[in-house]
Formats: structure tokens, C-alpha cells, sequence
């Protein structure tokens, strides 16, 4: 199997499967000097681990990432540095039922049409719990952020549970670490836990949608045509399991508004360039303009549920299904930190970008 690396300078390589060992990554391009410990990396993975209360999937996995190269004395040598996350609640058995079958939704007949073979037991490869070495990633990618741009900051967020959307005029930054579901909406989080609560106790799952949002990113990260930051962001995003959809700004909604409505118009402020509105999600032509950069996924349904589902086995014989096992009713709980560890994975590496290409120059203003 190919291709399991991302980024252009910063490059991190994903390796390992639900049910192995373990899993975990490689990041190449780190900057050197940088201060990173395991600590730095854990207080992310603590919020993608599953387990933590019961609207998530009741495996128990610690996620302690483990650093095993290119840190010396506390800080990045600028070597590639290796990340392990041992697998320990693994219940392979639970699987056992469905290794001739393919659960509908699932990556499984695609896995077999393509390679002749596929791992089963959670999925294999195709399994969210890839997922865990991204925010081992992003972990890395925030520690050298901080340090190039101290005033950066990624704060991601669900804002949909199926049908029920947030409130926009009710939204409150601080509310976002106060519920299990990384909502900026009190009234919202409070009805989505009665709603998931019946589904989970049904043992059906439902999608989601989720936004990051960057603050304090600089300028000039992304290049026209073929290198822009909302392609590499687009991709980011869609490469996280069970993603169908991605909108930078106003997305979809760009094709409702006049001319008029959607351009962000453009004074002249005390400290630079002041826009009205962010229709753009923070990024013209492919490059930062400085505000903040919105980006936005769906979340399809766990695919993993209780109900009977129609499916065929290996041999093309009909059958029904009934996926065992803990899974989480609504993945976009979780798909929050993961959005935000590829938010600054691609940020990190179009900043390396931009200082490879033009030294941080800037056309003036003013």
C-alpha cells in the first residue's frame, strides 16, 4: 500500500493498524531547536482518546505516544522523529463474524477489490484509530508553530449532529472544553446529548459536521494555482476517515450570495489591511490574507451499527450484517482533534513553504 505521507517540506508518514501492535508516525522537516517533550504531544492525544465518557466508543486506549528519535535534550535535533502508540484494549474477536462479509459503508470490499487481502479486525488500516498518529503529528506541528508564531492559535469544533446545527448568535469560544462534544453552543450540547443518547442506546450512529478555525495566521502561506493552502486543506481534511465533504469560509453557501454580499471589502486599519466580513474563509487566490482561516467537514455516520444491513460475502453469496464491537456513535466527536491536528500540519508546512521561496519578504501596504 502506497502513499501514506502527507505535506511537501513538513511530511509525516502514518503506519499501523487498528488491531496490530501498535501504530504511529514519521515527521520529516522538523526545524531544529524547537522545544518538544511527550508531554506536548499527550495533552492532544488526551483529547482524541477514546473511552472518555459514553457518548464515544468504550474501547480503552491510554494513546501515550512514545518519541523514539530526533529529539535530544528537549529539543528537535532536526531529524525525522519517530512516534509509537501501543495498541492495548484490542478486541480482535468481536470481528470474527464479518471476515467473509463487507459491512456496507465501510472501506472493506474496496480494500478487497483493490489489494486480494484486507485485515478484518477493526479495519485494518482503514480503521479512525490511524487517526490517533495525526494528532501525534499535529502535536509536533503545534510545538514548532508556537515557537515561529507564538500569536497562532487552531481551535476546532463541531457545530452539526445530524440535523441539529448550532446557534450561531449563542456561540461562546468558552463553552467549546466544556461539554463532550467540543460545542460552542450550551442549549445545543445539552439537546445533542438527549439525541445521542437514544441512538447509542438503539445501536445506530449519526454524522456530523465539524469546523476549525485558525487565528493569527500570517499572510502569504499558500502559492497560486497548484500550491494553494485551501487545496492542501482540502485534501488534509478529506483524507480523515470517514469525511465526505470540505468547505473553506462560506463554501457551499458562496453560491446563494450576490457579488455584493460575498466580497469581503477591504479599509485601511491602524495596524494594516481590515476586512468587513470572511466570506473567504481567510485565503484569496490560494493565499492567507491574514484573517482567520474557517474550514468545515462532514462527518458521515459510524458505519459500524447494530442495525441488519443487506451485504454479500467474499464469495458473492447475500447475507445480512450486524457489526459487534465498540464503535462510536457519532465519529465527529472525536474527528475534532483530528481536524485540528491537520489544520496545523498544513499550516507548519506552507509557512516552511513561504519561507523557503520568498524569506518572509511582503509587498507593503500603506
Amino acid at each position: 500500500m502506497s502513499l501514506n505521507t502527507f505535506g511537501h517540506l513538513f511530511r509525516v508518514t502514518t503506519w499501523g493498524e487498528s488491531h496490530g501492535p501498535g501504530l504511529g508516525a514519521t515527521v520529516d522537516g522538523c526545524p531544529p531547536g524547537v522545544p518538544l517533550s511527550e508531554g506536548d504531544i499527550q495533552v492532544w492525544m488526551d483529547k482524541r482518546k477514546p473511552g472518555q465518557n459514553k457518548y464515544t466508543t468504550q474501547r480503552r486506549e491510554a494513546d501515550e505516544v512514545q518519541i523514539m528519535s530526533g529529539v535530544y535534550e528537549g529539543r528537535t535535533t532536526g531529524t525525522p522523529i519517530q512516534l509509537m502508540i501501543l495498541n492495548t484494549d484490542q478486541r480482535s474477536k468481536d470481528y470474527g463474524d464479518i471476515a467473509e462479509k463487507f459491512r456496507p459503508g465501510h472501506a472493506d470490499i474496496t480494500y478487497w477489490q483493490k489489494y486480494g487481502i484486507r485485515d478484518p479486525r477493526g479495519g485494518g488500516r482503514s480503521s479512525a484509530r490511524e487517526t490517533a498518529a495525526r494528532v501525534a503529528a499535529g502535536g509536533i506541528a503545534r510545538a514548532v508553530l508556537a515557537a515561529l508564531v507564538p500569536d497562532l492559535s487552531i481551535t476546532g469544533y463541531m457545530v452539526q449532529m445530524g440535523e441539529h446545527a448550532i446557534d450561531r448568535d449563542a456561540f461562546d469560544w468558552d463553552q467549546i472544553a466544556q461539554n463532550p462534544f467540543w460545542c460552542p453552543d450550551a442549549a445545543a450540547a445539552t439537546g445533542w446529548a438527549d439525541y445521542l443518547d437514544g441512538l447509542r442506546k438503539s445501536g445506530s450512529s449519526v454524522g456530523a459536521m465539524i469546523e476549525v478555525t485558525a487565528k493569527g495566521v500570517p499572510p502569504g502561506l499558500g502559492a497560486p494555482v497548484y500550491g494553494k493552502l485551501d487545496t492542501d486543506l482540502g485534501a488534509a481534511m478529506l483524507s480523515i476517515n470517514a469525511v465526505k465533504g470540505v468547505e473553506i469560509g462560506a463554501g457551499m453557501a458562496a453560491a446563494m450570495l450576490t457579488g455584493e454580499a460575498n466580497a469581503d471589502e477591504i479599509s485601511m486599519a491602524s495596524d494594516g489591511p481590515e476586512f468587513s466580513s470572511n466570506h473567504a474563509g481567510g485565503i484569496l487566490g490560494g493565499i492567507s490574507t491574514g484573517q482567520d482561516v474557517v474550514v468545515r467537514f462532514a462527518v458521515k455516520p459510524t458505519s459500524s451499527i447494530l442495525t441488519p444491513r443487506k451485504t454479500i460475502t467474499k464469495s458473492g453469496e447475500a447475507t445480512e450484517i450486524i457489526t459487534k464491537g465498540r464503535h462510536d456513535p457519532c465519529v465527529g466527536i472525536r474527528a475534532v482533534p483530528v481536524g485540528e491536528a491537520m489544520m496545523a500540519c498544513v499550516l507548519l508546512d506552507h509557512l516552511l513553504l513561504d519561507r523557503a521561496q520568498t524569506g518572509g519578504v511582503r509587498g507593503p501596504i500603506g
